[in-house]
């Protein structure tokens, strides 16, 4: 079974469904049938550094510090 990036359509989320060819995907947010499917990456896209240092910038952003060294702590919070 593939996965599929869909777009619906009545509540605009965005969601991954693995699908059967003989099954009619489904919106889990609001069970619309109404998706439409999306062109999707099929490997992310940067080197390991770069995504690495995308998601602790996120983390950041987010708040969450666990994972950080206290070095790294204090660069982030200036």
């Amino acid at each position: 079974m593939p996965i599929y990036d869909y777009r619906c359509t009545a509540c605009g989320q965005a969601c991954e469904l693995l699908v059967r060819s003989s099954t009619v995907p489904t919106c889990p947010h609001c069970a619309s049938t109404a998706l439409q499917r999306q062109v999707s990456l099929t490997a992310p896209q940067g080197t390991s550094k770069a995504l690495i240092a995308s998601g602790r910038r996120a983390a950041a952003r987010e708040g969450h510090f666990s994972h950080y060294s206290k070095a790294e702590r204090a660069k982030l919070t200036k």
